[in-house]
């Protein structure tokens, strides 16, 4: 992965550097294992000082992102796929059906209408086969369902893959309910200690994010000669973004990076004639003038770690057999 600051946005540098490495590694460009720079060879190299650098890794040490080895260097953990775990054990199942019975008690159903539900409930799900119930954790509602409903056509019919969002579930006890009776959580990898949080009774995993292939589609066919605005509603997902911009879109060279509450980013957009924005920056579209091209950067589940993490967890539970091949994206999108 190519380390960099850009010195012309209106970010701080150690903002840039660690949302460059964060979203590296949420998107697979840093994988598990990966060797990162010294402090000195970084710092070198982006043209930061090295208290700039000390400070970037303490803070994603301290989130559980990267680990220093003593005597061989800084690396990005592998924390997660070591809690790969066994299925719950039976403390954890009583746990359930006490918060279970909390819930209906505070629904004001009845004990033996809620015995009457669960009886309800097994039947249904006898009849129509065991389907694991996999919940995505993403940031925006919309996102999340696209990562949801692609992740659901990779595995198939053996589960079912509900969206939530991070602020459902801090702010609906109902939403949060689902998410800690769910058989699996999926989330971002920077979201990762976070969800975990939110939801101490279920198996959390985190999977790496890709642009997406129609992002990847537009951005290589703008013309040479556009004039590039690039928003992001965070600033720590602008530095990835205008690497992803200007790795996709190569040859474009004129590009401009801003976030909504930049002071210029309304002389950024006027100078453009293109503007790609970040999921949760749909706002800036409206204040487009006529002509201007639009272009979503959005992201999609990345099918390896799909099959590298997700898969053999399913196949552990009996859901999907051995041998039995995952449905293919291009498969999904093409049945809708």
């Amino acid at each position: 992965m190519e380390f960099f600051v850009d010195r012309q946005l209106p970010v701080p540098l150690r903002t840039q550097l660690q949302g460059l490495i964060e979203y590296g590694i949420a998107c697979g460009e840093l994988v598990p294992g990966e060797l990162l720079p010294s402090v000195r060879d970084l710092a070198e190299k982006v043209g930061v000082a090295p208290m700039t650098v000390s400070q970037v890794y303490a803070d994603l040490k301290a989130a559980g992102l990267i680990e220093t080895r003593p005597g061989a260097g800084t690396y990005v953990t592998n924390s997660l796929q070591a809690r790969l775990a066994n299925r719950p054990e039976t403390a954890l199942l009583h746990r359930r059906i006490d918060q279970l019975i909390d819930e209906s008690q505070a629904l004001g159903i009845r004990s033996a209408e809620l015995v009457s539900l669960v009886s309800s409930r097994v039947f249904y799900r006898d009849s129509i086969g065991r389907r694991m119930h996999i919940v995505m954790i993403g940031v925006f509602p919309d996102a999340t369902a696209s990562y949801a409903k692609f992740i659901a056509g990779r595995l198939g019919n053996s589960v079912t893959v509900e969206p939530l969002t991070v602020s459902d579930i801090e702010r609906t006890p109902q939403a949060r309910a689902r998410a800690n009776s769910a058989d699996l959580v999926i989330t971002l990898v920077n979201r990762y200690r976070e969800v975990s949080a939110l939801v101490p009774n279920t198996k959390v995993v985190a999977i790496s994010f890709i642009p997406s292939e129609e992002t990847r589609m537009a951005l290589a066919a703008l013309d040479p000669l556009s004039r590039v605005a690039i928003i992001s509603r965070f600033p720590d997902f602008l530095p990835i973004m205008m690497a992803g911009v200007q790795r996709f879109a190569s040859h474009v060279q004129e590009t401009a990076g801003a976030t909504l509450d930049t002071p210029e980013v309304a002389k950024i957009v006027a100078k453009a004639n293109v503007v790609v924005y970040a999921t949760g920056a749909e706002s800036i579209v409206g204040r487009l003038p006529g002509g201007v091209q639009a272009i979503e950067y959005r992201h999609t589940p990345n099918t390896a770690d799909i099959d590298r993490i997700i898969v053999p967890i399913i196949r552990s539970a009996g859901e999907l057999p051995m041998g039995a091949p995952v449905v293919a994206a291009e498969e999904e999108r093409e049945a809708t």
